[in-house]
């Protein structure tokens, strides 16, 4: 059986959290099936691209083909929502991933009192 990857769940489920990458996920037969239909291809650029010191980014793309001979538009990638060239783009995608993270391993009123911690940024500028 083949570990658990995002971009399977996402495609399985219409859906990606991170709870998709916690231990104890349950076997999941529709995942390792999906995946036997899904033939992986690398691209040297992608992997040269992310060892260039003035790129460092970590490209990718995807395209799918289905049996009757169609296929989706290739989507592709090369700067990830967390690279710094998208920094702006990328910090309410995090801000919310880290709300999400607070709210599911505390309480809510916990949960809140962290979440305003760390909005405070007045306060964290006055640390050394």
């Amino acid at each position: 059986m083949h570990p658990v990857h995002g971009g399977d769940l996402q495609l399985l489920f219409g859906r990606l959290e991170a709870s998709d990458y916690e231990d104890g996920w349950p076997p999941t037969p529709r995942v390792d099936e999906l995946r036997d239909q899904m033939p992986g291809q690398g691209k040297r650029t992608f992997t040269q691209e992310y060892y260039a010191p003035d790129k460092r980014y970590i490209g990718n793309a995807v395209q799918v083909f289905f049996k009757d001979g169609s296929a989706s538009r290739r989507v592709q990638v090369d700067y990830p929502i967390g690279h710094r060239k998208r920094r702006a783009e990328g910090m309410p995608v995090l801000v919310r991933k880290f709300e999400s993270s607070v709210a599911a391993h505390f309480g809510a009123k916990q949960a809140d009192s962290i979440k305003k911690m760390f909005s405070d940024r007045r306060r964290w500028r006055r640390c050394p």
